[in-house]
């Protein structure tokens, strides 16, 4: 593909507009991670966790072509996101400031790095995808991709602390995204080659997520509760 050419700003503008997307959801990831953290915390792992998202997908990005070569790996990826979903609000009544601050920190750190890897297939394939080879693009897609990533988790973990609802919201999000991943799997093209199964996919996902999370918060609720009781 010619540089600066027709062609070339329109994949550039497809790679944005997936950035604008899947670095999202990898902005909410990072924010809702470090939500539990202490307050001098939040900006470290924000930082760090932005650099895991970096250094992931660039590492994926080199191996794009073997990845495209393995066979079920959109639907591990997801079926792996679904999980981050769920213990992003099962996790919402564990406040860990009475643990080690380490342990705290390293703990967000895990998650963030893990959602970082499974999310970061979607976004690499979709920007390898639409660089149609072109290294240049890829690399610009990357570089795109970090400031997203750092003013959007900055953004979020703001609005979580005034209005704790996002947190939910940003668990639909990344089951919407699991579930996107799930229905793109090449191997399950004949399973998901029906409207109906695709969209129900989509709702599976995502009230299963915020149901399981419900009533993982409120069986902690209710645990601790009966301990206090006692």
């Amino acid at each position: 593909m010619e540089l600066f050419s027709t062609p070339w700003w329109s994949a550039l503008l497809a790679i944005i507009l997936i950035d604008l997307v899947l670095a999202g959801d990898n902005a909410i990831v990072i924010a809702l991670a470090a939500r539990n953290l202490p307050a001098h915390l939040q900006k470290k792992a924000i930082a760090w966790g932005t650099f895991g998202a970096i250094a992931v997908r660039s590492v994926m990005t080199v191996g794009v072509v073997w990845l495209l070569k393995i066979p079920g790996l959109m639907l591990v990826g997801g079926l792996g996101l679904l999980w981050i979903a769920y213990k992003l609000l099962a996790d919402q009544g564990n406040k860990e400031h009475d643990g080690p601050v380490a342990s705290t920190f390293w703990g967000a750190m895990k998650t963030i790095v893990v959602a970082d890897a499974l999310m970061g297939v979607d976004n690499v394939l979709g920007v390898a995808g639409a660089a149609h080879g072109s290294f240049d693009l890829v690399i610009i897609g990357l570089l795109i991709s970090v400031p997203i990533v750092v003013f959007g988790s900055t953004m979020v973990l703001k609005l979580v602390e005034r209005f704790p609802i996002i947190i939910n919201v940003g668990a639909a999000v990344l089951a919407f995204t699991a579930a996107s991943m799930i229905v793109k799997e090449p191997f399950l093209g004949s399973f998901f080659s029906q409207e109906v199964v695709k969209y129900l996919t989509y709702a599976v996902s995502i009230a299963g997520v915020l149901g399981a999370g419900w009533w993982a918060t409120h069986r902690s609720s209710a645990t601790k509760q009966e301990i206090t009781s006692h």
